[in-house]
């Protein structure tokens, strides 16, 4: 199965998503500056990716200090984690994989006594930094088959699935978050029928989504994102899985941009909509999805990325937010890996998180 993060041979590799699909190629992140780069440019996507390639990343940035004394560290460490923070403001996976591993820094600080060396003690830290970025991997692995077998309960076999973005494997350190059930499902015999939406500006659903479910032998269509009303008209469509960047304590949740308008047809053509959401992305000091920052990127990607010549006219204004949120009333359950949560939310979410 695809590996979109790895850390091998004392190497952070990274498969560069935005050569897919003509191209698969992985890349060295050696510096901080590196991972900022890979999150910012999307080359590295996907909450829970985003999550495991800062946490490896911020070890990168540490890893061949040789500070004075724990307090020097903790510093650089710091300001390491601050500056790979501000490479994307919407997927709270960034800042909960940053926030752990400091955290972790935090805790050895407290307990430790310096003896017999500084030198010994700083090896211990570092390796105890990386066992940390590795425990936050193997645990996205983990949450990810567990969403995988939530969401196939919640399926049938023969069921046509929409999906918009990608949420697969690509997106994770393992199987993906809504694609998991799609992959457990092509192994036990379900043959699903997988429509993917083209997923505008980046074409994610596109180049990735359509990519991977195909790499992996998945009966999947490739529709364009104003084609969703037509299909679903039609009948072909038993449920739409998703997603998500951030969910709100109300369950309110950020995810690709186009995602809300999907739960709408869906509730409109009494289509059940299902967020898969690990609990590391519900913020529950979130109140509601109107207080989450939607990232807003150049308008280039609209108009001139994907085209060998600009397809609008030169200066034309241009509105290119990256997410949209979509409101807690049109999603009929959210999967996580600890189980599927139904409404109400604010209650449900956060017994699911806290329990």
């Amino acid at each position: 199965m695809i590996t979109p993060v790895r850390y091998e041979d004392d190497k952070l590799m990274i498969l560069d998503q935005t050569l897919l699909p003509g191209e698969e190629r992985y890349i060295e992140l050696r510096t901080k500056e590196d991972v900022w780069k890979a999150i910012n440019r999307l080359q590295v996507r996907g909450a829970p990716a985003i999550g495991v390639a800062a946490a490896y990343g911020v070890y990168v940035a540490v890893r061949d200090l040789e500070s004075e004394n724990f307090n020097d560290f903790a510093r650089d460490f710091h300001g390491a984690k601050e500056y790979i923070a501000t490479a994307r403001p919407t997927a709270v996976n960034l800042f909960w994989a940053l926030d752990r591993m400091e955290r972790k820094l935090l805790a050895m600080g407290d307990g430790l006594c310096f003896e017999p060396s500084w030198e010994q003690e700083l090896k211990y830290i570092k390796e105890e930094l990386f066992k940390e970025a590795e425990a936050i991997r193997k645990e996205d692995e983990e949450a990810c088959l567990a969403m995988g077998e939530h969401g196939l309960s919640l399926l049938k076999k023969g069921m046509g699935i929409l999906t918009h973005c990608n949420a697969g494997t690509l997106a994770t350190a393992k199987y993906g978050t809504c694609l998991a059930p799609v992959y457990l499902g092509q192994e036990r015999g379900y043959d699903f029928k997988v429509f993917s939406d083209e997923t505008r500006p980046l074409l994610q659903g596109a180049r990735l989504t359509s990519w991977e479910l195909s790499q992996a032998g998945v009966d999947v269509t490739l529709i364009c994102d104003n084609m969703a009303a037509s299909v679903m008209k039609q009948g072909w469509i038993d449920a739409v899985v998703v997603g998500c960047d951030r969910m709100a304590a109300n369950g309110d949740g950020a995810n690709k941009i186009g995602t809300s308008q999907v739960a709408i047809l869906a509730k409109e053509y009494g289509i059940p909509f299902y967020m898969f959401v690990p609990t590391s992305t519900i913020d529950l000091a979130t109140p509601t999805g109107g207080d989450i920052a939607i990232e807003e990127r150049k308008g280039e990607e609209i108009y001139q990325m994907w085209y060998e010549k600009p397809m609008a006219p030169a200066g034309i204004k241009t509105y290119n937010p990256s997410f949209d949120v979509t409101d807690h009333r049109y999603i009929t359950a959210v999967v996580t890996e600890k189980g599927i949560v139904y409404p109400p939310y604010e209650e449900n979410l956060r017994k699911i998180v806290k329990g």
